[in-house]
């Protein structure tokens, strides 16, 4: 790659584009950049440096120009798959990833949980990283002999433009709830961020609804038409007969083409039955035949913190990264239809986020679960307390109490379990910190749970 935008990751001969960010202006560190072995400076104003310059009204469109010019038809000439939707991208594009690369297609993915090849992990920064490294790692994907990369794509990225170029080859739409409103302010403005992955498709693409989900109809109207999975509906292309879950292990009775298939998964859920089904359609549109995939269903995992199981206490600790009302209100009804006893659910909002979803979270939380520890969760510069007071605005019952340090939270959540209870640790899921003002303090809610096990048990 030609081009790097972050001073301190120049290397000897790269162009240093200067980006205007929220926070950082790129013309600040030139300088920097230049000392690092810049050999050509774009920017929007004239500065003195010792390499030549390119001054242009626009250095963020400047670089999507020139990175679709120089790299698009290169990196097109890979098979994408787009996952786009409020809840389920991260779990159906990893699954995505896993049953291609055991099909034998080797598959790169791009998503919350960062960029995965069979033989390596590179952690990013967003759910879609920007545009730089998008391009970056999928021109190194190509580099390593990948045929296929699945990407979960964030309204976010699609309201900036940061998958610029590409052509998507498959995209997949999981569904649509309440989230990120404090950027798009209100429910249409997501919805129609979400619609601009179509702009990305091209006449052979495909497209893949969860048709249970009332949005997809928008995303089938745009596109001209669209392969259908949910329960029950023949006019659905994959049509889910029922689903027979327990903790352990989730039975898929499911048709295609008038024709039963029936298929076990160790996820459970519902919401990972549309999550698998999600990814079994994608393969099946790649060409796999369905006895394939489902061949190759018995050693799926989910990825880390989402539905992450662990025995402890004589009960079940649960590690999930819902954070937004829809999420959270799934995992706990999802969990209450699992449970022998009760379901204890830990949670807490993020500062500096959406506060309209704070007393909707604290209502969902204390009404579902037979107890709820309300906690902190990334309150970034917002004052903790004020976070909860806002949360407490929705809550109707008296089945909680308040620990806003997460760490006790969790060891008090754990030694409330009784044998069969369900401890619910939702909002963190893979996240391995805290944001406390602009700092990031090392905190992984599975780790947690770990460590409790090592003080407290005797471990196999």
């Amino acid at each position: 790659m030609n081009y790097e935008v972050d001073s301190r990751k120049v290397r000897p001969g790269q162009t240093f584009v200067a980006l205007k960010g929220h926070t950082v202006d790129g013309h600040d560190y030139i300088l920097d950049a230049i000392k690092n072995g810049a050999s050509k400076v774009v920017a929007e104003k004239n500065v003195q440096c010792s390499v030549p310059l390119e001054i242009v009204e626009n250095t963020e469109k400047y670089l999507k120009e020139v990175l679709k010019k120089e790299y698009a038809d290169k990196i097109n000439t890979l098979k994408i798959i787009g996952i786009t939707g409020t809840n389920g991208k991260t779990t159906t594009a990893y699954l995505t990833y896993q049953l291609l690369n055991d099909l034998g297609e080797k598959t790169a993915y791009i998503g919350t949980i960062g960029f995965k090849t069979p033989n390596e992990e590179i952690v990013t920064e967003n759910t879609t990283p920007d545009i730089l490294t998008i391009y970056t790692l999928l021109l190194h994907a190509l580099e390593i002999g990948c045929n296929t990369v699945v990407m979960e794509i964030s309204s976010h990225a699609l309201s900036y433009e940061r998958i610029y170029g590409l052509h998507i080859d498959i995209a997949a739409f999981t569904n649509l709830t309440e989230d990120h409103l404090d950027y798009h302010k209100t429910m249409e403005n997501y919805l129609n961020a979400k619609l601009k992955i179509i702009d990305y498709v091209h006449k052979d693409s495909k497209l893949i609804v969860n048709s249970d989900d009332e949005a997809s109809k928008a995303f089938v109207n745009k596109f001209g038409s669209g392969i259908k999975l949910g329960y029950n509906n023949k006019k659905y292309d994959y049509i889910i007969e029922k689903a027979n879950i327990t903790p352990a292990e989730t039975n898929i009775t499911f048709t295609y083409e008038n024709k039963e298939y029936n298929v076990t998964t160790n996820l459970t859920s519902k919401f990972n039955v549309y999550n698998y089904m999600t990814a079994l359609a994608i393969l099946h549109e790649c060409g796999f035949s369905l006895q394939e995939i489902i061949s190759k269903t018995k050693d799926l995992h989910a990825p880390k913190g989402r539905c992450e199981t662990h025995k402890v206490n004589n009960g079940y600790a649960v590690i999930d990264y819902a954070h937004t009302p829809d999420a959270v209100e799934k995992v706990i009804t999802a969990y209450n239809e699992l449970k022998k006893d009760r379901v204890i659910t830990i949670v807490g909002c993020g500062g500096d986020r959406d506060p309209i979803k704070r007393p909707i979270m604290g209502n969902i939380a204390t009404s579902l679960s037979d107890y709820t520890i309300l906690t902190s969760d990334n309150p970034r510069t917002e004052d903790p307390a004020k976070i909860m007071e806002d949360i407490l605005k929705g809550v109707k019952s008296d089945n909680y109490e308040v620990e806003l340090d997460r760490k006790t939270a969790i060891k008090k959540g754990i030694e409330m379990l009784k044998p069969e209870d369900i401890l619910l640790i939702l909002g963190k899921g893979h996240e391995d910190y805290q944001i406390i003002g602009h700092t990031k303090i090392h905190l992984d809610d599975a780790e947690e749970v770990e460590n409790w096990q090592k003080e407290h048990e005797v471990l196999p």
